[in-house]
């Protein structure tokens, strides 16, 4: 096949890639995208094939299954329930036409907007050459500009390899029925996410934390609502052990427990859950000059790489791997490939945890602006005392507002509980547009929903709380 010549090259159709592509075609330039699934498969990369969309529709599935249960063995708004009953496989197809749906979309905006998709595996050559294996042959592409956008994998244990019963959240998300038992490895958002769906589709889940707590990335405060619940939910949980491999021939995980003797977790199924690492392997990354951070590609605030005109976005250049943020980075990136004066801002990004109550943060939490070195003023609003949840059958949680206190501007916010996903633009708008406590208490939201805890919580820390 003849070479492709092209203003922009995109390796890989994940968020970051996608959106990098479809912006740059906005603005005219000329784009190829190559990604390594076929026919629309893999573009929207990890997040929309095997993460964030699926989990959360399985997340969905799991919490109506699992009302419908609590509602055939009590009635506490007088709905009754008989035998629910669900069919995983089903669910599954469910799932997974959602995904087609929302790839087929990434497909056709891109095409929209006149990028070119090349579907096969890439491997770049030098800094402006690519050659990409495609079912037709192989196919050489120049570019003056190339973005990496190659994402992350899940990150296996040495002595939980994946294969058989140990398994990732790309395997757990297309099981066709519910484990018995369920040993999940981690304690952080993807572990608790998944172990709580399971959970409540009726698995036994046991999950196993190295760290004294779960989420231990969050404060303790915004976890302790969520340990509440897994215990509600009879899911056992471990702290302070180590899975250090299989026994019983795989029917059971060994774990190592600080101060307590060695034991084994009958277990159906294995998640590994520990983390996700970049994927660095497996494009002809190692024949570019490229400075690292670590176990990253080092970006500066324009996402730059050390070589000219070789750009990075999203997991490859580190934490936080969200899919927002290399979005955000993808947008930067094309506006700077087209002239703009553009830098990628991190400050205000925010962290979603959708377990059971749901966590959100954005910005600092009052230990992390204390250690700043800042003087804060601190308000926190419960949602029993916010009449959406209780109408929702949800008041468990709250939101925390942090703010200096010589000027009341507004450091962090934070919030656990039903639905708080949905609040996360609003603490973020609030971060970025450099609101104060002021800002927030003064502006009128609407009654009743739970986005009154905001501005409770504001209100509070101003010392002027009108329902708690």
């Amino acid at each position: 096949m003849a070479d492709i010549a092209a203003k922009v090259l995109v390796v890989g159709g994940g968020p970051g890639g996608y959106v990098c592509a479809i912006r740059a075609g906005q603005l005219g330039l000329d784009v190829v995208l190559v990604e390594q699934g076929g026919l629309n498969g893999g573009l929207g990369g990890t997040c929309l094939n095997v993460g964030c969309i699926p989990s959360k529709a399985m997340i969905h599935a799991a919490d109506a299954f699992h009302h419908a249960v609590r509602q055939a063995a009590s009635a506490p708004f007088g709905l009754r329930v008989e035998r629910p009953t669900i069919d995983l496989a089903r669910t599954i197809e469910w799932k997974d036409g959602i995904v087609g749906r929302l790839t087929s979309g990434v497909g056709t905006l891109l095409k929209r907007h006149r990028v070119k998709i090349v579907h096969g595996h890439a491997g770049m050559l030098d800094g402006k050459t690519c050659r990409v294996e495609t079912d037709t042959g192989p196919q050489v592409i120049r570019a003056e500009h190339v973005v990496l956008a190659t994402g992350s994998e899940a990150a296996p244990l040495a002595a939980l390899p994946f294969g058989g019963k140990v398994i990732s959240s790309t395997e757990a998300l297309s099981l066709h029925t519910v484990p018995e038992r369920l040993a999940v490895i981690g304690a952080g958002y993807i572990g608790l996410e998944l172990g709580t769906a399971f959970a409540k589709l009726g698995a036994k889940v046991t999950v196993i934390e190295a760290a004294d707590r779960i989420l231990p990335v969050y404060d303790a405060e915004l976890a302790r609502p969520v340990a509440r619940r897994l215990q509600a939910l009879r899911v056992d949980v471990l702290t302070r052990a180590k899975a250090v491999g299989l026994a019983d021939e795989g029917g059971a995980v060994q774990v190592d427990q600080e101060g307590a003797p060695k034991c084994t977790v009958a277990a159906d199924r294995i998640l590994v859950a520990t983390g996700r690492r970049a994927r660095l392997a497996g494009f002809g990354l190692e024949r570019l000059d490229l400075t690292m951070n670590g176990p990253f590609v080092h970006v500066d605030e324009r996402c730059a790489t050390s070589m000219r005109n070789v750009w990075a976005v999203g997991d490859l250049t580190g934490e936080p791997m969200l899919a927002h943020r290399a979005m955000a980075q993808g947008v930067v990136v094309a506006e700077v490939i087209a002239g703009h004066r553009r830098v990628f801002d991190g400050a205000v990004i925010p962290a979603v945890c959708f377990t059971d109550p749901e966590v959100v943060t954005v910005g600092l939490s009052p230990d992390e602006a204390r250690r700043a070195g800042r003087e804060v003023h601190v308000g926190t609003f419960p949602f029993q005392a916010n009449g959406r949840a209780l109408t929702l059958g949800a008041e468990e949680g709250f939101v925390r507002v942090t703010a200096r206190a010589d000027n009341h501007l507004v450091l962090g916010v934070a919030a656990v509980g039903a639905g708080v996903s949905e609040l996360a633009g609003a603490f973020a708008l609030a971060l970025e547009m450099g609101a104060t406590l002021e800002d927030i208490g003064g502006t009128i939201h609407a009654h009743p929903t739970l986005g009154e805890a905001f501005h409770e919580a504001a209100l509070r820390g101003l010392g002027e709380a009108l329902h708690v």
